[in-house]
Parts: C-alpha cells; sequence; structure tokens
C-alpha cells in the first residue's frame, strides 16, 4: 500500500489521482470538532466552502456551524470548538459546517475515490478503515491559508505510524518521512510540542486553549465520518 501526505491543499493537485483514499485532517480544529459533533449524535453534516452559502442554509432552518479566523461567524448557531456540538443540541440534526480551512480542504478532494474525516480523536479506527479501503492513501492537511500548519503535519506522522504497524506500507514521498520525524520528536508530549506552533497561539489569544488540549487526545470517538458524493454530506460509517 502506497501512503502519502499533502501538506497543503494548494499542493493536492500534484498529489490527485483516481481512485485515491483520502484523509482530511484539519486538527485545530475542523475535523476533530466533525467527529466530536458524530459521536455526539449528528446525522449529517454538510460542508460548504463559503459564508454565503452557509448564511442561504441558515435562511432555509438548518443549524449552521461557522468559523473565520478562529471566531464564530455572527449569525451562526456554533463556532469551530468540538465542545460546542453537545448531544442536546446536535443529536439528530443535519448540520452545515464552514471554516477557514478544513472544509476548503474537504472541497478541494471532494471527488476522490473515497474521502474520510480525520483527527487524533479518531485514529485507530481511521487506520483500520482505510486499510481495508484502497491501495493509495492520501493525508490531506488542511493547514491554515495554504500554508503548512505543525499539527496536521504531526497527525500525518502519527498516522503513517499507525498504519505501518498494521500494514507493509510504502512512502509515496518525503512529506511522508519529514511528518514521521516530526511526530518522532513530539510523540512524547505533542502538547508542549505544539506551544510554539502558529495555529495554537491563534486559539489561545481566542480563548480556546481547552480546545487545542481536547484535539490531541487519540481514541476519544468511535465514529469515522466520510463524504457522500451523491448526497454531498459527511455521514458515518455503520
Amino acid at each position: 500500500m502506497i501512503v502519502d501526505i499533502c501538506l497543503s491543499p494548494a499542493l493536492y493537485p500534484y498529489y490527485q489521482k483516481e481512485n485515491d483514499v483520502v484523509v482530511v485532517v484539519d486538527i485545530f480544529r475542523a475535523t476533530t470538532t466533525m467527529c466530536a459533533a458524530f459521536n455526539n449524535g449528528a446525522a449529517s453534516i454538510i460542508p460548504v466552502a463559503d459564508i454565503e452559502r452557509a448564511k442561504r442554509y441558515k435562511s432555509e432552518g438548518f443549524l449552521v456551524g461557522a468559523e473565520r479566523k478562529t471566531r464564530r461567524v455572527e449569525f451562526a448557531d456554533f463556532g469551530n470548538s468540538p465542545f460546542e456540538y453537545t448531544p442536546d443540541k446536535v443529536s439528530g440534526r443535519d448540520i452545515v459546517f464552514t471554516t477557514t480551512n478544513g472544509t476548503r480542504a474537504i472541497e478541494a478532494a471532494k471527488d476522490c475515490g473515497r474521502l474520510f474525516i480525520g483527527a487524533f480523536s479518531n485514529i485507530d479506527n481511521l487506520a483500520d478503515t482505510c486499510l481495508s479501503s484502497g491501495e493509495r492513501i492520501v493525508v490531506l492537511c488542511a493547514g491554515w491559508n495554504n500554508c503548512v500548519s505543525m499539527e496536521d503535519t504531526l497527525f500525518g506522522g502519527a498516522f503513517v505510524k499507525k498504519l505501518s504497524e498494521r500494514a507493509k506500507i510504502v512512502f509515496g514521498s518525503d512529506a511522508v518521512r519529514i511528518a514521521m520525524e516530526l511526530w518522532e520528536k513530539a510523540r512524547n508530549s505533542p502538547m508542549d510540542y505544539l506551544k510554539n506552533a502558529d495555529h495554537y497561539h491563534r486559539l489561545i489569544a481566542n480563548g480556546a486553549e481547552g480546545d487545542a488540549a481536547y484535539c490531541l487526545q487519540r481514541n476519544t470517538v468511535s465514529v469515522v465520518p466520510y463524504y457522500n458524493r451523491e448526497s454531498k454530506k459527511l455521514t458515518v460509517l455503520q
């Protein structure tokens, strides 16, 4: 099995191949938040890349999660914190979701063979699912405004490590080696390692330090969200 890591959505066209299994990851915080929402009973998530579409959905009565530059957009019901999507608010509901980076990464990869949502919170189940889903896996890091982010790259290294413990894999590019070396340095204390990361400082500046700590916890949910191209919704594997 070939495994690769695309460190930015801007680079994805150079990685894209037919029938890839793509794992979109935005650790701080979109993919972690989506996993939390599904774990708390959300029926589906409709990812949209722009604010105006989210507004139209809101006018039609949908629950909307919307974030830009780490802050909730004023018309939205939720922002991008995993703690906002509690069972009493989301259970059985369809949620429209747009964020600065994560939903744009989904938009970029939506035509791949299979698209899964990855986070530290579902990393083990995700690894098992991907290994049974295709011959080439690409981790697509959402980054920040098309720039590389440390936390997403770190996840890429941790995820490839998980895959290598389960199957024989072939690295698709040097990006995999970079991510794995980063993970080896950080694995004993990812939170301490990421305290110098740009996006960690953005979260702290907006009072979301607790979100950062939650986003680095492993295997806290059992769900593996995937994108259905026909419905254009995210749901979970049963």
